[in-house]
């Protein structure tokens, strides 16, 4: 095929990564339209899109869209790589929005680059200023791992330069793509919307409360005082993600400002997500369009190039991409949070026709190079460079990629909250079950109710479970917390009879500090304002208690907590004081009690024992103690050693234990221990980087699968529940909450050391 005189380098198929319509969002929108327009432009090629789900029943695409990913589940990134490459696909074009991809800052998606074979172009649609540490490494190997990156917008690419020290013949300049349309006069379709004879001022794009609207309302009024026959029209649904952290609050401000101000006859909400042709039907209605965005920090805006693609006068608050396209004329600025300079603006316009005709004609000549059939040239262009290139010069491997692949290698189970929701009623998780009923014979308790607060908490975070109600749940777990703690003694209560009647006034040492680590857990885990607010204020009245706790147990369970908290609220000198009490407690009762043949702080072994090598690792590492930190190591290299027989993992069994110069228990095997083994060994790799501990964690996961005694999985993969232990004559086949709970958090500690392997790999 030929472009622009030159050749394409043999490229036969071109797939896009992104959001796709109808889901609703800019990227969405983007991706589409890149699509179509490079379809159009080069007949000859296959040109398809690999689409981002943030739910799991996906999205009605058309045919266009021939592979999905969930953008939380990290298996998909490694299996669209695989489809991608035996799918002879010669050009991959990312659209990246850190928003639209799983992992911390959206880094599961380094992995399905890693692992492909094909160039990939890059389109940044956020190029941020002052990234976070996570975020600057993401764009960082984004760029190393594209071989091209393009930008929107002049001051992304001196962003990439200059702050991420991208090479600047890396990165690519396209304009953001518009539809060509023709630049006719804003009063020919007004009937068809009842504005014949207005003023119409205009904004769309998906609601959410950055975009600044109310500034325009507080406006109108002076506007309205010279020209009564303005209109503002609000067009858009409130953003999805948007809606479903905080419902419609947005646009209910908005509304009830309307009202109060009395501007009910001049503003016209029209909450749709509209297609496009009725998209340039209201721009071409428009007399004045607004952008009034609350900061600076917009690398590009899709509205703002669509609505000067139509040639209309634009008033806009001076965000980053605004004063690039504005410029010379284009349209004009005002300040941030203004309603006067705004509303000064908006009549100067509306009063002087010259003038914004003018910034009309200008807008749309400038935007004659963004419109989709030479946006998609560029690209078709810039994609025969990069392949040109990639044939003539093979790039290298980066050595991160291999470690991703074989750190990524074992394929995690999809998780599933069946049983966790159907042991969750009213009140809260239930302790117990016969096969997979709950028992509600045996009512609630504390530790679990904790422990399925930090399941909710972490899976937020980490998990392809997006619109199955963790928000909720956690909201519900917190409250039965919160009911539980006693304020007249500072503890928690922990057993609680189905009649909600508590046994107890002062539960024990150790569910006071299980607790306490299930909440400082959530503390680092948890963005819902409201529910971190009173994580936060629960966990620092709980733990005045624990620092005259004696019980190894507990104390563990707490400096756990403390750790997580700490990662959060490190200033917290409190808390840092606390903790180093209760390390050093633990420390020196290890030294006092341990001998050559008998690492271990107690004279039996018995439940959750990894959470005390666990503890010493984490608080000695935070305070910098290598004594601390080795007898971590050394107690947790120890009780392998003793709950490992034929390379998997065997722990102490609950019928006898293991008391030292004793015989130690086989059976009855409890998920408890697997659980606390998989996050001590995650915890150790995390700190040594040393990959014999990332092995060990996943033996020790394995356990629950059925690599064990027995060779029989404890997981249920139709529940998502597990079985409640290994016997010696097999399986006890009840699903209670702390069988269920070990195996759902043991399997959010590998997805999350996953996501953060892929964070932290070092560039060569």
């Amino acid at each position: 095929m030929i472009a622009n005189g030159q050749s394409f380098e043999a490229i036969n198929s071109i797939a896009v990564i992104g959001n796709y319509l109808p889901r609703q969002c800019g990227i969405a929108t983007f991706t589409r339209d890149l699509v179509e327009g490079l379809s159009e432009r080069a007949k000859d090629i296959h040109c398809w899109a690999v689409a981002m789900n943030d739910r799991i029943e996906g999205y009605a695409y058309p045919e266009k869209v021939r592979f999905e990913i969930n953008q939380n589940k990290l298996a998909d990134y490694g299996i669209a790589a695989q489809f991608l490459n035996i799918s002879h696909t010669d050009i991959v074009c990312l659209q990246h929005e850190f928003g639209i991809f799983g992992g911390p800052a959206g880094s599961h998606l380094l992995k399905l680059l890693s692992e492909l074979h094909m160039p990939v172009v890059t389109t940044l649609h956020t190029v941020l200023k002052n990234p976070s540490p996570e975020y600057r490494s993401v764009t960082v190997k984004l760029g190393e791992l594209s071989d091209k990156l393009v930008v929107m917008s002049r001051k992304a690419e001196h962003f990439l330069h200059e702050i991420y020290g991208i090479p600047r013949e890396k990165i690519a300049f396209i304009h953001h793509g518009i539809p060509d349309m023709p630049f006719i006069d804003s009063s020919f379709h007004k009937d068809k919307f009842d504005v014949e004879g207005k003023k119409v001022l205009l904004t769309f794009g998906l609601l959410s409360p950055n975009k600044g609207i109310e500034t325009v309302l507080q406006a109108l009024p002076a506007v309205i005082d010279q020209y009564p026959e303005v209109v503002y029209i609000i067009l858009g649904t409130t953003h999805p993600h948007v809606l479903k952290t905080n419902g419609d609050a947005y646009r209910i401000m908005l509304q009830q400002m309307v009202h109060n101000l009395n501007l009910s006859d001049h503003v016209i909400f029209q909450n749709n997500f509209v297609a496009l042709k009725e998209l340039c039907e209201f721009l071409g209605i428009a007399d004045i369009y607004i952008t009034p965005y609350l900061e600076e920090a917009q690398i590009t805006s899709g509205t703002l190039v669509y609505a000067m693609g139509t040639g209309k006068a634009v008033i806009s608050t001076p965000y980053w991409y605004a004063q690039e396209m504005l410029a010379e004329g284009r349209g004009h600025l005002v300040p941030f949070n203004s309603p006067n300079a705004l509303a000064e603006q908006i009549n100067a316009l509306l009063g002087d026709d010259i003038q914004r005709h003018a910034i009309r004609k200008k807008a749309y000549t400038f935007t004659r190079d963004a419109v989709w059939a030479k946006v998609s040239q560029n690209y078709l262009d810039l994609f025969s460079e990069v392949r040109h290139n990639r044939i003539r010069h093979p790039r290298p491997r980066h050595s991160y990629v291999s470690h991703i692949k074989a750190i990524t290698r074992f394929d995690l189970p999809e998780i599933k909250l069946d049983h966790l929701k159907a042991m969750t009623d009213d009140t809260g998780m239930l302790q117990h079950a016969n096969y997979t009923i709950p028992d509600r014979r045996h009512g609630y308790c504390t530790d679990d109710n904790a422990r399925a607060l930090l399941a909710a908490a972490m899976g937020q975070k980490y998990l392809p479970v997006n619109g199955l109600g963790l928000d909720a749940l956690s909201g519900h777990y917190l409250g039965f917390l919160l009911y539980a703690y006693n304020e007249k003694n500072g503890r928690f209560r922990n057993f609680m009879t189905y009649a909600r009647q508590w046994a107890e006034d002062i539960g024990s040492e150790d569910s006071h500090g299980r607790a306490l680590w299930c909440l400082g857990n959530a503390v680092a885990f948890l963005e819902n304002p409201d529910h971190l607010a009173m994580s936060t204020v629960l966990f620092k009245n709980a733990l005045i208690a624990a620092e005259s706790f004696r019980s190894p147990r507990a104390v563990a369970f707490c400096l756990v907590g403390l750790d997580a908290y700490l990662d959060k609220f490190s200033g917290d000198s409190d808390a840092r004081r606390i903790r180093d009490v209760l390390a050093q407690r633990l420390f020196n009762q290890f030294c006092k009690n341990k001998t050559h043949d008998w690492l271990w702080v107690e004279d039996t072994l018995n439940y959750a024992n990894a959470k005390l090598s666990h503890a010493l690792l984490v608080s000695g590492h935070r305070m910098k103690d290598k004594e601390m930190v080795t007898m971590g190591l050394d107690s947790l290299v120890w009780l392998l050693s003793i709950q490992t027989s034929d390379h998997h993992f065997a722990p102490v069994g609950c019928n006898g234990w293991y008391s030292k110069k004793g015989k130690r228990a086989r059976f009855d095997q409890q998920p408890i221990e697997a659980k606390t083994m998989v996050e001590a060994c995650a915890a150790a790799y995390s700190i040594t980087r040393d990959r014999q501990w990332f092995d060990r964690t996943v033996i020790c996961f394995n356990w629950f699968l059925g690599h064990n005694d027995l060779n029989m999985p404890l997981y249920d993969a139709k529940t998502g529940g597990c079985r409640d232990g290994l016997m010696v004559d097999g399986i006890n086949q009840n699903q209670g909450a702390e069988s269920t709970l070990a195996w759902l958090l043991s399997l959010m500690t590998l997805q999350k050391l996953y996501a953060d392997e892929l964070l932290n790999q070092s560039s060569p």
